[in-house]
């Protein structure tokens, strides 16, 4: 029993000792664009140009409201789909554009 409590023991803590400690990169280090779905001036386009410039502050960065228009929201989810998975690129839409539209 003794025995069996020593290596448990020692494999704790070899297993803690090997245990790299993770650093977060810091983020974001570039500008951020917010892709919206539809054509400029609709309550989408504003909602996303109200909330880029306390996301400005609070981050740092420049924030680019991208509007990327076309078959009923589609096209602009799919540049974001598309893009890098850096988080640098955001969508915003609603229920129609990335539920209805995909399915």
């Amino acid at each position: 029993m003794k025995t069996h409590l020593v290596v448990i023991w020692f494999c704790a803590v070899f297993t803690i000792g090997t245990i790299s400690t993770a650093v977060a990169q810091p983020w974001p280090t570039r500008q951020i664009t917010i892709v919206v779905p539809f054509s400029a001036g609709g309550p989408t386009d504003t909602l996303a140009r109200i909330m880029s410039e306390p996301m400005r502050r609070f981050l740092g960065q420049t924030i680019i409201v991208d509007n990327t228009t076309g078959a009923g929201g589609s096209i602009g989810v799919a540049r974001v789909v598309r893009s890098a998975p850096d988080g640098y690129t955001l969508s915003i839409g609603h229920w129609g554009t990335h539920v209805v539209n995909g399915a």
